[in-house]
């Protein structure tokens, strides 16, 4: 993860959500937007990451599995987590370098 600004990190939060969005609309999810950034929000053990990459699982293929991962991976670094106080990893980051 690059080092970014904090309005980057909130643009790019923004660019997820719409891809987040559009993820749950082609994979017919019963999970809205709101579910996702409760959970990974809400995190508390190790496997709660693949509770949200499960959101999008509908038994697709590899490469359906592929972008869902790269997806959930960016909102877990991206959106708020309150283990961290209410910010994200990459805020914590940004916080950290400034030091």
């Amino acid at each position: 993860m690059q080092t970014e600004t904090k309005e980057e990190i909130l643009e790019r939060r923004k660019e997820l959500e719409s891809e987040i969005l559009e993820m749950l609309e082609e994979t017919e999810s019963d999970f809205e937007l709101q579910d996702v950034k409760d959970a990974i929000f809400n995190e508390e053990e190790q496997d709660d990451f693949m509770h949200v990459v499960a959101m999008f699982d509908r038994g697709g293929d590899a490469s359906e599995l592929s972008n869902a991962l790269e997806i959930v991976t960016d909102a877990w670094n991206y959106f708020p987590h309150k283990v961290l106080g209410g910010i994200s990893p990459a805020e914590q980051k940004l916080k950290y370098e400034k030091k």
